[in-house]
C-alpha cells in the first residue's frame, strides 16, 4: 500500500500567483511614485512637499525663521524636514509592498531573481 502525500500547489500555481504579485507590485509601486506627501519641520516654518520618488517638488520657509546671524538653525531645520519627507517615503511604501507580498522574507520570498 502506497502512502499518499499531501499536495500543494502545482508550480505553474505558484508560478501564476509569483506573476500576478509581480504585476500587484509594479502597479503599486507606480502608484507610490505618483503620490505626494506635504512634511513639516521646525514647527510649520519649513513645509516640504515631496512626490514618491523622493524628489522635492516644493519648499516653503517662513520669513520668521529666516535670521541672516543664524543660518545653522535654517540649515538644520531643513535637513531635518528633507530627511523626514524621505523617511515617510520610504516607510508608506514598504508598509504597501508588505501588503501585496504578504511579509515575505525580501521581495520573492527569498527566490533569486523572481522580483
Amino acid at each position: 500500500m502506497k502512502a499518499r502525500l499531501p499536495q500543494g500547489p502545482s508550480m505553474n500555481d505558484m508560478l501564476r500567483q509569483a506573476q500576478k504579485m509581480q504585476e500587484d507590485m509594479q502597479q503599486k509601486q507606480a502608484e507610490l511614485e505618483a503620490r505626494e506627501y506635504d512634511i513639516s519641520a521646525g514647527g510649520g516654518m519649513v513645509k516640504i512637499k515631496i512626490n514618491g520618488k523622493k524628489e522635492i517638488v516644493e519648499m516653503t520657509i517662513d520669513p520668521m525663521i529666516v535670521d541672516p546671524d543664524d543660518i545653522e538653525t535654517l540649515t538644520d531645520v531643513i535637513t531635518a524636514g528633507v530627511n523626514e519627507a524621505i523617511k515617510t517615503v520610504e516607510d508608506t511604501s514598504a508598509k504597501e509592498m508588505e501588503k501585496i507580498t504578504g511579509g515575505l522574507g525580501g521581495l520573492g520570498g527569498g527566490i533569486p531573481g523572481l522580483f
